[in-house]
């Protein structure tokens, strides 16, 4: 088995659920191509088509350092100028070839350059064609939006920071989760074809995405009548749930959340008064009390440290968790331990970590199968399988239609 075989995980003993898939990807940042690196570590073969001076996260600072290795492993690369007769004519061929096409550019973008669906779908009836957008049809559908947008105006950041200061989430979550609604769309899309014989068009949207995520809140005041509070100000619907500082100014997370955890957690660290004591009888009881009863905990467990408390916990079955960083994360014992953090190559030679999809398919984890690929890296390859001879790429590359590494 190949170690770039796109149709087999060597961690699995079978081919995975999308080998034999292919997927045709014009996608930047991260929307659209976490899309592509769920099919892609499903199995499916996903080919990024990149404007000739690569894609724009491919030199991002800061916060978007991460954007181009986490999302596009397991992926091929081909950089074309699809502003070129021949560069657009190399994009259809691999559209023809292809079972799905995905992108995320600005709406218009794609029918400008003449690969829109209603075009494509007439070449393939059985295409199908995800969009990634700020926002499904409808009034705001021409608007651009970011995940920080969509966060302020769909309630997210209200629901995230203190009351007068919205605050984003600390990840991006609707660029990550609307891409993986994508791939659920083109996996449906697939299933029906099985039976339809057509592809269709699939559409994604970071506004709708960030809606569902504060449907909870939304149901909340159709339920109770009454605004949900922001988090840092909200009422708990459980007595202990908050972070107490501890021994040395560590910090540690501790929940208790039924009538039998504080009966635990009042023996463990023995608070028997507590336990004992009627106006704390039910957890409702508990959370009516919270003014007094948090400062009265807090005091009595500032002496521990929090290794000492977390013990406790675990041996009681009580939930808890340590403030951890993101960084810290790839020395976890857990991660490691079950495989969910894999050996990668980055595009410049470094050898680091990255995190795998968070789910077994039977008894094995969709692994790596190819590194997050260099600018180009497969495009003399793809354009050998589309028939183009070695001369014929030789002066696509001269004309600079086609930036790619003269042996793969």
């Amino acid at each position: 088995m190949s170690a770039t075989d796109p149709s087999c995980d060597p961690t699995a003993a079978q081919p995975l659920p999308y080998a034999g898939v292919r997927v045709i990807e014009f996608t930047h940042m991260v929307m659209g191509p976490s899309c592509g690196m769920v099919l892609a570590d499903l199995g499916a073969e996903v080919i990024k088509v990149e404007p000739i001076e690569g894609d724009s996260s491919r030199n991002l600072l800061g916060s978007g350092a991460g954007f181009f290795p986490m999302f596009n492993r397991n992926k091929k690369s081909i950089a074309l100028d699809l502003k070129s007769p021949q560069g657009m004519e190399v994009a259809l061929k691999l559209i023809v070839s292809a079972d799905i096409v995905s992108e995320n550019f600005r709406p218009g973008t794609m029918d400008r350059l003449g690969l829109g669906y209603e075009t494509l779908s007439r070449l393939d009836p059985r295409l199908i064609y995800v969009s990634h957008k700020g926002f499904l049809p409808g009034p705001y559908e021409k608007r651009t939006a970011l995940d920080e947008v969509v966060q302020m105006m769909g309630g997210l950041a209200y629901m995230t920071g203190r009351e007068g200061d919205p605050l984003r989430a600390g990840t991006s979550v609707n660029d990550i989760m609307g891409g993986m609604f994508g791939a659920m769309g083109a996996m449906a899309a697939l299933a029906q074809r099985e039976k339809t014989g057509r592809g269709q068009l699939v559409q994604s949207a970071l506004f709708e995405n960030n809606v569902f995520l504060v449907a909870q809140h939304m149901m909340q005041f159709a339920v109770t009548g009454k605004p949900p509070a922001p988090m840092p100000n909200r009422i708990s619907a459980w007595a202990i749930y908050d972070v107490f500082t501890v021994k040395n100014g560590e910090q540690i997370f501790l929940a208790v959340v039924s009538d039998s955890a504080w009966a635990a957690f009042c023996e463990a660290f023995d608070l028997g008064q507590l336990k004992t004591n009627p106006r704390l009888r039910s957890n409702n009881d508990r959370v009516q009390a919270r003014d007094w009863l948090l400062p009265v905990l807090r005091a009595h467990l500032e002496n521990r440290t929090a290794q000492e408390i977390a013990q406790i916990f675990e041996e009681r079955g009580l939930p808890f968790a340590p403030i951890a960083k993101p960084q810290d994360l790839l020395d976890d014992p857990h991660l490691n331990g079950t495989g969910t953090l894999a050996p990668i190559t980055l595009p410049d030679g470094r050898a680091c970590k990255t995190v795998l999809l968070p789910l077994m398919l039977g008894d094995s984890r969709p692994g790596i199968r190819m590194n997050p690929p260099r600018l180009g890296e497969h495009s003399v390859a793809l354009l050998r399988e589309l028939g183009y001879t070695a001369a014929e790429i030789e002066t696509m590359q001269a004309r600079g239609l086609v930036q790619g590494e003269a042996h793969v």
